[in-house]
């Protein structure tokens, strides 16, 4: 069963780091372009961060809300899709989600991915 996996939400401080990650059960990340998602309570879901597949040589596409802050990366020795936060503000509060499809096109021109976690919970208050 295919299936992805999110982890390391927490409570972090403003200013606080935090990285995420995402596994996959069932099939290798490294085949897929990986995006992550977030949702805050009441609003629309908004697309963060896309990293291609590797054989499109691990391409990435970032939201301009966190861009220089965010980064994304595949954590080969894990078998995982990492998304580092930096600079946290408490507007990246959120339930985070990563997606998986075949091109981050998907994820640039706001088309369904096939796959999706259950997310997981980032909260930056002091």
């Amino acid at each position: 069963q295919v299936q992805l996996v999110e982890s390391g939400g927490a409570l972090v401080q403003p200013g606080g780091s935090l990285t995420l990650s995402c596994s996959g059960s069932g099939f290798s990340l490294d085949y897929y372009a990986i995006s992550w998602y977030r949702q805050a309570p009441g609003e629309e879901r908004e697309g963060v961060s896309c990293i291609s597949s590797t054989d499109s040589d691990d391409a990435t596409h970032y939201a301009d809300s966190v861009k220089g802050r965010f980064t994304i990366s595949r954590n080969n020795a894990k078998g995982t899709v990492d998304l580092l936060m930096n600079s946290l503000k408490p507007e990246d509060t959120a339930r985070y989600y990563c997606a998986a499809a075949a091109y981050c096109s998907v994820y640039v021109h706001g088309y369904e991915q096939t796959y999706w976690g259950q997310g997981t919970d980032v909260t930056v208050s002091s």
